[in-house]
């Protein structure tokens, strides 16, 4: 007969996603829901922002919860029964500034429900042109989430903001990871060493990897909330670092050149859930070499 814990072992744990949510489109919780339930994991998805569409398509309303609605949510999320089956936490774009406390409350509830949960934040502030949210958002995530965090997962744009250092090339890019905080740190949009070509660089512990694959342009938005949510579940799944990065830049990058072949201005991810499962794209993975350890004798 299979005993209570043998059918409760084919129960994957379950993962809160705090972002944004549009009613068109594949960004922010759009995205990062999908990925994590095509792959298994029951999924809490928090709203921070309720949009019709993401603002690059053009101007349109924007319903923020107020202040003590959210936090009286994440109240009550930090209260729930279900709390231990929570095993990892991904947080992206918010708000407003006073909504990363909230999120790191819920971070420490979660914790102390299940030492082994994981936290990752994505810092979604900013891009080529600088921040798109205001600055407190971007001082709070910096100084309430970044320092409670195990995975980071900025841009190349919203690392260089983090970090304070700019941002020319490779060895640059791995030094600013490695003082950022976060025992991990993924940098997504990252500089790539081939010509033509963009990649996802983690840095973690002493080691640097960079999955590098071919540059489409006119990107649609969503590949960054695509990626965190990717990587995060492969790690919840007990890949290695490494295989976890091939494989979720895989998925990225196959479902982002199925997307341009369509012509479609989102990620077709409802089209594409096989990419998510079985990538077949191919990424070249090399090591990277930081700043400081290329001044060592």
């Amino acid at each position: 007969m299979t005993s209570e814990h043998q059918r409760n072992s084919d129960i994957r744990t379950s993962v809160i996603v705090i972002s944004s949510h549009v009613v068109r489109g594949s960004v922010g919780n759009r995205a990062a829901v999908f990925a994590l339930e095509t792959l298994g994991f029951p999924v809490w998805a928090v709203p921070t922002v309720v949009l019709p569409w993401h603002p690059g398509h053009s101007r349109a309303t924007r319903i923020v919860p107020p202040r003590e609605d959210f936090a009286a949510l994440i109240d009550d999320l930090c209260g729930a029964p279900w709390l231990g089956e929570v095993g990892g936490v991904l947080s992206g774009y918010l708000g407003d500034a006073g909504q990363a406390a909230d999120v790191a409350r819920l971070v420490g509830a979660v914790r102390k429900a299940n030492p082994e949960a994981l936290y990752m934040c994505d810092p979604v502030i900013g891009d080529t042109g600088g921040l798109y949210v205001p600055e407190a958002v971007a001082s709070a995530i910096a100084r309430e989430l970044i320092p409670i965090a195990d995975i980071a997962t900025p841009n190349v744009h919203e690392l260089a903001w983090l970090s304070g250092a700019p941002i020319t090339e490779s060895a640059a890019m791995t030094s600013a990871a490695e003082t950022l905080g976060p025992a991990r740190v993924l940098v997504t949009s990252a500089l790539a060493m081939m010509a033509g070509s963009t990649g996802n660089l983690l840095v973690s512990g002493k080691q640097s990897v960079m999955a590098e694959h071919r540059l489409i342009p006119n990107a649609p938005n969503g590949l960054g909330d695509l990626m965190s949510a990717t990587f995060l579940a492969r790690l919840l799944e007990g890949l290695p670092e490494e295989k976890a990065l091939q494989t979720a830049t895989g998925t990225v990058f196959e479902i982002l050149a199925r997307t341009a072949r369509r012509g479609a201005d989102e990620l077709t991810l409802e089209t594409d859930a096989q990419s998510l499962r079985t990538p077949m794209a191919m990424v070249n993975m090399r090591r990277v070499m930081s700043m400081a350890n290329r001044k060592k004798p």
